[in-house]
C-alpha cells in the first residue's frame, strides 16, 4: 500500500486556560525536513515531538504548528508594571538632560526593553502534558489517513500505465517476426543485386544472417522487461510505501525499454518504443511524491 508525501492533520484540546491546537502539513521531499513552531509553555517537548514526526512521517517536508488559543479576558503574556515605569523614568531624565523629551514612540521602545513582557512560562501540569502529547499523535493519525487517501488516485494512474507498457510489449512481440522477416528479405534483395560474377557463399551467409539477427532479437529484454513491470506491481501490494523501490525498479524499466529501441530497426517499433518511454516518465513524475 503506497503513500502520498503530501499530508494534513489537525487536532484541538480544550484545556482549563486555553485551547491548544495542533497543525501538520507535509509536502515530498527526499529527506525529513522537519520544521517546529512551538510555545515556550510545551517547548521541552520539541525533542519529543520530533521523534513521533520522524517515526511516523519518514520523509517529506514537514511543518509542525502548535497554537494556544486563550479565553478571553486572559492573556499569555505578563507585564511587569513597575519595571516599565523604572525604564519610562530612566527615559525621562535622559531626555531632559539632552532637551529632548520622550515622544509617541516611548511606550512600544518600553515594551520592546528586557524582562518587561514576558510570555508565561509556566509549565501545563500533567493533565496538560498528556492532552498535548495526544494532539499531536492525533494530528499525525490524521496526516497518515490523509497519505493513504491522496495515494489511492496515485496508485490508480501508476497500475494504469504500467498497463500502457504491457500493452506496447505485447504489440513489439506481435510484430517482432515480421521485423525479423523484413530484415531477412532486404539482405537477401541486397545479395541478389551484387554483380555477375560475384557468388556469394550460402552457409558464410546463414551464418552472418544468424549473427546480425541475434543483434537485433529483443526476446531477452522483452522477458526482462515483463518481470521488471510484475515486479512494480507487486512492490505496490506490499504492506509499506516503498517509493524509493518503485523508483529503482523504473529505473530498470527504462534501462530495458532504451534497449529495445536501438534494436528496433524498425519505423513502427520505434513508434511503440516511444509510447512506452512516455508512459515511464509519467509514471517517475508521480512517484516523487510517493512515500
Amino acid at each position: 500500500m503506497i503513500k502520498s508525501m503530501t499530508g494534513f492533520g489537525k487536532s484541538e484540546v480544550i484545556l482549563p486556560q486555553h485551547k491548544l491546537s495542533v497543525e501538520i502539513r507535509c509536502l515530498n521531499s527526499k529527506q525529513l525536513d522537519l520544521n517546529l513552531k512551538i510555545p515556550q509553555a510545551y517547548r521541552e517537548w520539541e525533542h519529543w515531538v520530533r521523534t513521533e514526526c520522524s517515526k511516523k512521517l519518514l520523509r517529506g517536508k514537514v511543518d509542525v504548528s502548535v497554537y494556544l488559543d486563550f479565553a478571553s479576558g486572559e492573556s499569555p503574556y505578563s507585564l511587569n508594571t513597575a519595571l516599565a515605569l523604572e525604564y519610562y523614568a530612566a527615559l525621562q531624565a535622559l531626555g531632559e538632560q539632552i532637551g529632548h523629551p520622550p515622544g509617541d514612540q516611548s511606550l512600544s521602545l518600553i515594551l520592546k526593553m528586557p524582562d518587561v513582557l514576558k510570555a508565561e512560562k509556566d509549565l501545563p501540569d500533567e493533565e496538560g502534558q498528556a492532552q498535548f502529547k495526544l494532539a499531536v499523535t492525533e494530528a499525525l493519525k490524521q496526516v497518515d489517513v490523509f497519505r493513504v487517501q491522496e495515494a489511492q488516485a496515485l496508485e490508480a494512474d501508476l497500475r494504469h500505465r504500467v498497463g500502457l507498457i504491457l500493452e506496447g510489449l505485447e504489440k513489439l512481440t506481435a510484430m517482432d517476426g515480421k521485423r525479423l522477416e523484413n530484415v531477412k528479405e532486404k539482405l537477401r534483395k541486397a545479395l541478389a543485386q551484387l554483380p555477375e560474377g560475384i557468388n556469394a557463399d550460402e552457409n558464410r551467409f546463414e551464418q552472418e544472417l544468424i549473427y546480425y539477427l541475434e543483434k537485433l532479437d529483443i526476446t531477452e529484454e522483452q522477458v526482462r522487461l515483463t518481470k521488471h513491470c510484475a515486479y512494480f506491481l507487486e512492490t505496490l501490494d506490499a504492506p509499506d510505501s516503498e517509493g524509493k523501490k518503485l523508483g529503482f525498479i523504473t529505473q530498470e524499466m527504462g534501462r530495458e525499454i532504451n534497449t529495445i529501441g536501438s534494436k528496433a530497426n524498425d519505423h513502427d517499433l520505434q513508434r511503440i518504443v516511444v509510447g512506452m518511454k512516455d508512459e515511464l516518465e509519467k509514471i517517475k513524475e508521480q512517484l516523487f511524491n510517493i512515500l
